[in-house]
């Protein structure tokens, strides 16, 4: 959630840079209006405060030296009715502009490069080197190995949903361990999480209310399932205060993920990479605001070791202001090179939200001096175990349909 404080001291400065992520140019006019008058009704409650409380401190040495009340007490009672209908109005307005800030982007790092959609980013670092074949490779859909079934998940659920069998659903499962091992030595400490979450936590990292359309809702019940595991590692500690000393805190966890997908709707219909449900693990960092570039770094860097340990060329790609996510400052792709499909596709975004998720979710950590202080949140997948499964399939595929292993995950297979 943007800073409310600063939308109504530097409103200029907080358009300018929303509009670089395409906000609509009447919502940032009704935002701007609702946050003034919220301003000025409060301030008017405030001075009606003030003065309710000198006069009731008059009232008390009235009453001592037996000077006439009456007069003075109607002018309290008139003062305390007034305030109390500001007290409404303040009330009212507030929850209408915590309901249009809910679903306020947040604003773009001045670093991101200016651009309208993915067409205007920029690559960053292409590493390793492509597979050369002396056949035609084929998209992995196509292998002729067994591994995956489209047919059966489509039967057991509906379309997009697919099932893996034999050595593919081995690969995943090593694909997991060795992504959570990876990460386990760097630094980020491993958690098993539920896989649904209420809705206090989907509005703790902004997947509500914007994003409702995407979420599979358990009926009957305040839960969701969750749409990555960003969820619910961030919101571990919603409405916690931390010790300045527990951070840069690093997380990591394996979960399923489970996506509508209503805004792609014909998007790569076939194949894994678009699914309803797939596998991820991700990483979290909750730090300082002075640490959280550093920990950015080092979770793009992570992210795109654990790719070249894999031997998967990829390449870094700088997302610009019109291609940001919604709760997103800054963010780093990592896309993986899918000869089959001749071309790169993401397997992992790494973003800093800043403290746009901390104020929403209410975490802050104590400082030296007993100050509580909005952390700064960070995200990344580590990686989309599927999309990583269909890199394998098409980088190590053989002319004969089957798959080479990866050196460092035959100890998994």
């Amino acid at each position: 959630m943007i800073d409310i404080k600063l939308l109504q001291k530097d409103f200029e400065y907080v358009v300018t840079a929303l509009q670089k992520k395409g906000v609509d140019n009447e919502l940032l006019n009704n935002l701007k209006t609702l946050a003034i008058n919220t301003k000025q009704k409060r301030q008017e409650m405030e001075d009606v405060t003030a003065e309710q409380n000198i006069l009731s401190k008059e009232f008390g040495r009235y009453k001592k030296e037996n000077l006439d009340i009456i007069s003075l007490q109607e002018n309290i009672n008139n003062l305390k009715n007034k305030k109390q209908e500001l007290e409404e109005e303040v009330r009212v307005l507030e929850e209408e502009l915590n309901s249009i800030i809910l679903g306020v982007p947040n604003m773009p790092d001045e670093s991101v490069p200016n651009g309208v959609d993915e067409n205007e980013n920029v690559i960053l670092e292409v590493l390793g080197i492509k597979p050369v074949f002396t056949f035609e490779p084929k998209e992995h859909w196509d292998l002729n190995n067994g591994w995956i079934d489209f047919e059966r998940g489509v039967k057991i659920a509906k379309s997009r949903f697919a099932a893996l069998r034999g050595d593919g659903a081995r690969l995943e499962r090593a694909l997991i361990n060795y992504m959570l091992d990876f990460n386990r030595e760097r630094g980020f400490n491993e958690w098993y999480v539920p896989f649904m979450a209420n809705s206090n936590t989907l509005l703790g990292t902004g997947q509500l209310p914007k994003f409702a359309d995407d979420l599979f809702k358990i009926e009957g019940e305040d839960l969701y399932l969750i749409p990555t595991a960003e969820v619910s590692l961030t919101n571990l500690f919603n409405d916690e205060i931390l010790e300045e000393s527990e951070l840069p805190m690093l997380l990591t966890s394996y979960t399923p993920c489970f996506r509508k997908e209503a805004g792609s709707a014909g998007r790569d219909t076939r194949g894994l990479i678009r699914q309803h449900q797939f596998d991820k693990v991700e990483m979290v960092a909750i730090t300082t605001p002075e640490q959280s570039e550093e920990v950015f770094q080092k979770m793009v860097a992570c992210a795109s070791d654990l790719l070249t340990s894999l031997g998967l060329p990829h390449q870094k790609m700088q997302l610009c202001t019109g291609d940001l996510g919604f709760s997103a400052a800054v963010t780093i792709d990592l896309e993986v090179w899918l000869p089959g499909q001749n071309k790169y596709r993401e397997i992992s975004s790494i973003s800093n939200t800043r403290d746009f998720q901390s104020r929403r979710a209410k975490i802050r950590y104590k400082d030296a001096n007993k100050k509580n202080i909005l952390t700064h949140t960070l995200n990344g997948s580590s990686l989309a175990v599927g999309r990583t499964l269909v890199a394998i399939m098409e980088n190590y595929q053989n002319e004969d349909g089957s798959v080479s292993i990866p050196e460092v995950l035959k100890k998994y297979m």
